[in-house]
């Protein structure tokens, strides 16, 4: 049997004295094993965790004749590119298509690029599998080909490969190519070029719409995952037990435009099919990344899917009328149905067996200064009407806990919290003096977001551009707090997970668990947290000694678990073990200056640390100064 120690030291001023941990023979709980987890936020979705490799790759919701409409794609040799509202569209999710006109006078190759959202990595040996359709509108007499090219931003050609094309060609035909580079650019500011010869085509117009570039993808699903965000080393190496999705205000919709909400049957099948939306940060979401990747990526990774309901409301403060709820509660029912109950569509999708389904959360973080009055029908109607259909699931409510009362009651609680270090470091017994009256709490976003008192969203945003090792360090002590409540806590979420590095978005949510770019990927000090208590996660909660609820130093005691360490000075703790312990035990230990923070400059500069200890029933342990401590025992 395994035993893992658990503990938290935080120092706010004066050294501390000898620490001794008196531990419990028996457990006092068992720990959920959907206790940690992920929260998926899509801003991070497209040119992220969606493999995707082209931007504005359908022209969706972009004004047609706009520069803006031609965002990441540029001319190649003088061909004039205009974004238009097609008149045989290529379906009608797609309305517009690139317009491409060859000069009169033109000679070479002529055609466009495309720039990807920050950039292209391409490595030698991988696949490359691109798409698009194409149609001559004027139906010219014209045979010739068309070359699509991977190429460093210098006009290098990495990989080519070309069909052969008719202008004949007067309604939609898709095209498939695979690029195989032979070289790895040192540079990631590589591009996707499609010409013609410009003498051949001079004068001519071609349309081209649904253009698509994929590298390989985790597990190698099609229209999946990135494999370096993907991949063990990133997410996976999280251990997460469960993914929330599809995200908190992605959920929901922007400004005063409900159709702008996120629609789970519109992110379905062919991309041709899938219309996009304006996303709630300024950006805009292909849906490329659907439902049934989201489950697919559960299943990938053997995680339980929390499934979030739109409400009826929006960001803005809009909302549905109660009396015009039915179609979105019936959506809902939808949803649920074509997720884990026998489903037509999902078959046709190529996915017969249902997937696990047991929350479903009701909207989002519903604040008393926006929605607060009217959740409570919206909570009463969705629900009601749910659990006619579905009996044995759980419904979340998205309030403030009691406030105000639903009916039903709700048996769960989705608790956001962005705050300080300091509030986090005060705030490890939040959850202890909750009621255990039946009722459970999903910390569904959680985060230290400043280094000093204050609430984020604030006026003077956070202060954490990248978590420290204070940030990470006051994020676990508060997480011990989950551990020693999960017998009302059964599951939790840092939130942002992931954030693409230099963009709008890092000015408006940050710090993020995970940064990445066009290369790579950069894990920040509290990634490895949220790491190293998945990783080592308890089986039961072990009572101990407590630590003072003011005081400096805090701690958790679980079976088979993890473990955290966080102080201005080195603190000596004796463990007292009512167990016959080996004289050896492992530990990891994730330390470094209260500042320090991994940055994409500075990618690895605070990583855990394995070696050995020698241990015993009674045995002292060293913490270094703001450290987390992951202490394996053996028992015998």
């Amino acid at each position: 049997m395994i035993f893992l120690v658990g503990f938290i030291l935080l120092s706010i001023g004066s050294a501390l004295s000898q620490i001794t941990v008196s531990v419990s023979p028996t457990a006092s709980h068992p720990i959920p094993t959907t206790l940690w987890g992920q929260m998926y936020e899509v801003n991070a979705g497209d040119g992220g965790l969606y493999a995707e490799l082209l931007q504005n790759r359908a022209f969706q919701q972009v004004a047609a004749g706009t520069s803006a409409a031609l965002k990441a794609w540029y001319s190649v040799n003088s061909a004039l590119l205009t974004v238009v509202n097609e008149t045989e569209p290529v379906s009608s999710a797609l309305p517009n298509a690139l317009k491409v006109t060859v000069a009169s006078d033109a000679t070479g190759p002529v055609g466009f690029g495309n720039t990807g959202y920050f950039g292209m990595k391409f490595t030698a040996g991988n696949t490359y599998n691109a798409s698009f359709y194409y149609r001559f509108p004027e139906n010219p007499d014209f045979i010739g080909e068309l070359n699509a090219s991977l190429q460093t931003s210098a006009g290098n050609v990495l990989a080519s490969t070309s069909v052969l094309v008719a202008g004949n060609q007067t309604s939609w035909k898709q095209v498939f190519v695979s690029l195989t580079p032979d070289i790895t650019p040192d540079a990631t500011d590589n591009v996707f070029v499609v010409t013609t010869d410009g003498a051949a085509a001079s004068g001519l117009t071609i349309n081209f719409a649904m253009f698509s570039l994929f590298p390989p993808t985790f597990k190698n699903r099609q229209n999946g995952m990135r494999i370096d965000i993907a991949e063990v080393s990133t997410l996976q190496a999280m251990k997460p037990s469960f993914f929330r999705f599809p995200g908190g205000n992605n959920l929901v919709c922007r400004g005063q435009n409900t159709a702008s909400r996120w629609v789970w049957n519109t992110t379905l099948g062919h991309l041709v099919d899938r219309p996009g939306r304006s996303g709630d940060w300024g950006y805009i979401n292909t849906d490329g990344l659907g439902l049934l990747e989201y489950l697919l990526w559960c299943e990938d990774l053997e995680m339980e899917p929390i499934m979030a309901v739109w409400a009826g409301y929006g960001l803005g403060g809009q909302s549905i009328a109660e009396d015009d709820l039915e179609p979105y509660i019936q959506s809902a029912i939808d949803q649920a149905l074509f997720i884990y109950i026998a489903a037509a569509r999902r078959a046709e999708l190529g996915h017969p067996e249902p997937f696990k389904l047991t929350y479903v959360e009701i909207g989002n973080e519903v604040r008393p200064s926006l929605r607060i009055g009217r959740y409570g029908y919206r909570w009463n109607l969705y629900v009601t009407a749910l659990q006619v259909e579905f009996p044995n699931l759980h419904f979340i409510a998205t309030t403030f806990p009691f406030n105000p009362i639903l009916d039903p009651t709700p048996t769960e609680y989705d608790v956001h919290v962005y705050q300080s270090s300091t509030w986090m470091s005060e705030n490890s017994f939040y959850y202890d003096g909750f009621q255990r009256n039946g009722t459970k709490y999903f910390e569904g976003e959680y985060a230290t977001t400043k280094n000093d008192q204050g609430v984020f969203p604030s006026t003077t945003r956070s202060t954490f551009q990248y978590s420290t090792v204070e940030a990470a360090t006051a994020d676990a002590v508060f997480m011990t707090g989950f551990e020693r409540n999960a017998d009302i806590v059964f599951a939790a979420s840092y939130a942002p997970l992931l954030q693409v590095n230099a963009s709008f978005f890092r000015t408006i949510l940050h710090p993020n668990l995970v940064v990445f770019d066009a290369g790579a990927v950069y894990p920040s000090v509290s990634y490895y947290v949220q790491q190293l208590f998945g990783f080592y996660r308890g089986d039961e909660y072990i009572p101990s000694t407590l630590p003072a609820r003011n005081g400096t130093v805090f701690w958790s005691v679980v079976r088979k678990t993890s473990v955290i360490n966080r102080n201005d000075n080195a603190t000596d703790v004796t463990f007292q073990l009512p167990f016959n312990v080996s004289n050896t035990a492992t530990v990891t230990v994730l330390t470094g200056a209260k500042t320090s923070a991994n940055t994409p400059s500075n990618p690895d500069l605070v990583l855990p640390q394995t070696s050995s200890i020698f241990t015993g029933s009674t045995f002292d342990y060293s913490a270094p100064p703001f450290s987390v401590n992951v202490l394996v025992l053996n028992i015998d």
